[in-house]
């Protein structure tokens, strides 16, 4: 969350950060409460320092009324203190309620807009589009022909947007998932398979709702146990709670999890086959960093997100995520969309892999912290996050821009190795 003294000192700035962001806050009401939080503060200290100062009188008292009066002035003032106290954690309460429900900051340079519309492109990937000399086919139509993926077994078993990977499309999957640690390895990366479940104070601590209507997490019932929707979740809240060197900063993680979501609301051509789906698997990068890093670092994972897709020769584009199309955390997010010709009509780019600096927002929910030797006091680590791969996206990708007019599809070299094959063709009938 954005730091109280900070929306307190600039409440003009947060207001319009909110309304760039299509956020619902309301800034003035959280500072009139602190206003009122600090004045109820004085009282309680006010009436504690009475309470004591009578306190340190009672044995002075000249006789046993005396000093049973004073007692009962002692035992008046601790009420008042005691009445002020719950009066000003109430105040407390509602202010943390509202300040968790402002976004954070956004980066000068994000383009402001009301949603993806308004993101800016940055750059193109090595590989430009494939023209094709027949009519391409979409991810659903390459599956059936090579039986990849059956959405009917998924729908049977689980319910829509389940489906069971097949034959090649099984190595396909692992084959990603190395293909990206061979990338992130070698970049001082520390890999981790993570727990698909988190409490709902660390999936809260990193800025996704646990719980209510509005939540796209699955949660465990009669638990405080809920499914992730991505390894960001558990990696970042390894560190909850815990103080840090700035000696061992940053720390770079790559995290493969199961990732859950519910896709409330979720509708249009992009729901068909594996795209918006809720269950796929990622491999996810995470880095806690000191202030003056994140901004590098955040450069670093996008064009690591650029190596690997530059590597399965798959076309892209990289955009700036505009205000209003930014999750609650970030303060600047990078989107790779990955060219998908069997998408829409005619082609459409599609995202496959975000990377966002959170700077101190989720650290502050978290209280993860660091301290510099030598120094007073701590800071807050900054977060960032990036989809190293998303699997369903990434194989919707290979396996249409892949595609081959007799029906095959050609693995793309870097992965060949994993799945022990060239080509997937359609199987004899």
């Amino acid at each position: 969350m954005l730091d109280r003294k900070f929306i307190v000192e600039n409440p003009d700035l947060v207001q319009q950060n909110c309304v760039n962001r299509n956020a619902k806050a309301d800034i003035g009401r959280l500072v009139e409460l602190e206003k009122q939080r600090r004045d109820k503060l004085i009282e309680v200290q006010d009436w504690n320092r009475q309470a004591n100062e009578v306190s340190k009188t009672i044995g002075q008292a000249k006789d046993a009324d005396e000093r049973e009066a004073r007692k009962e002035e002692g035992r008046r003032l601790r009420d008042l203190k005691d009445a002020a106290q719950t009066e000003h954690d109430r105040l407390d309460s509602l202010i943390l309620e509202l300040q968790a429900a402002i976004p954070n900051m956004s980066h000068p340079d994000a383009p402001v807009g009301v949603d993806d519309q308004a993101n800016l492109e940055l750059r193109r990937g090595k590989t430009e589009p494939r023209t094709f000399d027949f009519e391409p086919l979409d991810h659903v139509a390459i599956c059936e022909r090579l039986d990849l993926l059956d959405l009917e077994g998924g729908a049977r078993t689980t319910g829509h947007g389940f489906y069971f990977l097949k034959n090649e499309a099984v190595l396909l999957e692992l084959a990603l998932q190395r293909y990206a640690l061979e990338v992130l390895l070698p970049e001082g990366f520390t890999p981790a398979i993570t727990p698909d479940l988190a409490r709902d104070e660390i999936v809260s601590g990193t800025g996704y709702i646990p719980r209510g209507p509005e939540t796209q997490i699955y949660s465990i019932e009669n638990t405080d146990l809920s499914l992730v929707a991505t390894a960001e979740i558990t990696l970042g809240g390894l560190f909850a709670g815990q103080m840090l060197d700035a000696d061992q900063l940053p720390i770079k993680m790559c995290g493969i999890s199961h990732c859950y979501r519910t896709e409330a609301g979720a509708h249009g051509r992009a729901t068909r086959g594996i795209y918006r789906v809720h269950q796929f698997t990622k491999v996810e990068m995470f880095a806690f960093t000191r202030p003056d890093q994140s901004d590098a670092m955040l450069e670093h994972f996008c064009n690591l997100e650029c190596r690997i897709f530059d590597g399965l020769q798959i076309p892209y584009r990289v955009v700036d995520t505009a205000t209003g199309d930014l999750g609650g955390p970030a303060y600047r997010k990078f989107d790779l969309e990955a060219w998908m010709p069997g998408r829409g009509d005619g082609g459409e780019f599609g995202e496959v892999t975000s990377t966002s600096n959170c700077t101190d927002y989720q650290a502050r929910r978290l209280n993860a912290r660091f301290k510099v030797k030598g120094e007073k006091g701590t800071h807050f680590v900054h977060t960032l996050n990036g989809t190293a791969v998303a699997v369903s996206r990434a194989l919707i990708a290979i396996l249409e821009n892949y595609q081959q007019a007799d029906g095959s599809v050609v693995v793309p070299e870097v992965l060949r190795a994993w799945v022990g094959k060239e080509r997937i063709a359609p199987r004899p009938r």
